[in-house]
């Protein structure tokens, strides 16, 4: 860890996060559950929200790809993910979707200054985000792509997003 120049745990926990809150609706895979922890653990998100039939740690299955993220990033369960929604408004938030849909902004195209508080919901692997959460979020972004296929899995989405949002973060400093 010292050749590496990572924090532990306790440094990680008191450390500056980015201020954005990740949001899982319905995600059915512990593997992708996992490597969501990971992706948060590796930008320093603020914390995560697991969402209705989205399994929690711990578990054998989560922590196979999560690596220990279950213990560095901060996490809270939701039945709803409305309800999620509805808390992180009343904190401040603007919550964003990601999510093919009429009027999406394509993620290349996001601008954000780092400084105001974001939620960013992905969805469950084949049905995506609920539609009655997509029409509660402010915004819906999308990933440009340009393939035979139009969808990424969950786990892939979350990096993606997550590294062009820290990636703004890290620029406004």
């Amino acid at each position: 860890m010292d050749d590496l120049n990572r924090v532990n745990i306790e440094q990680f926990k008191q450390s500056a996060k980015i201020p954005i809150v990740v949001v899982l609706d319905n995600i059915r895979s512990m593997n992708n559950i996992g490597s969501v922890f990971r992706s948060c653990d590796a930008f320093r998100i603020e914390r995560l929200m697991l969402c209705g039939i989205t399994a929690q740690p711990p578990h054998k299955d989560i922590e196979k790809t999560a690596l220990g993220s279950t213990q560095s990033v901060d996490w809270k369960y939701f039945n709803l993910t409305l309800e999620a929604l509805l808390s992180l408004k009343d904190e401040g938030y603007r919550t964003c979707s990601v999510e093919q849909v009429e009027d999406s902004q394509m993620l290349n195209t996001v601008q954000w200054n780092g400084k105001d508080k974001l939620a960013l919901v992905f969805g469950n692997e084949v049905m995506g985000v609920e539609q009655d959460v997509v029409n509660m979020s402010d915004c819906c972004i999308e990933i440009p792509q340009f393939g035979t296929k139009h969808s990424l899995n969950i786990a892939v989405s979350a990096g993606i997003v997550l590294w062009h949002f820290s990636n703004l973060f890290l620029n406004q400093q």
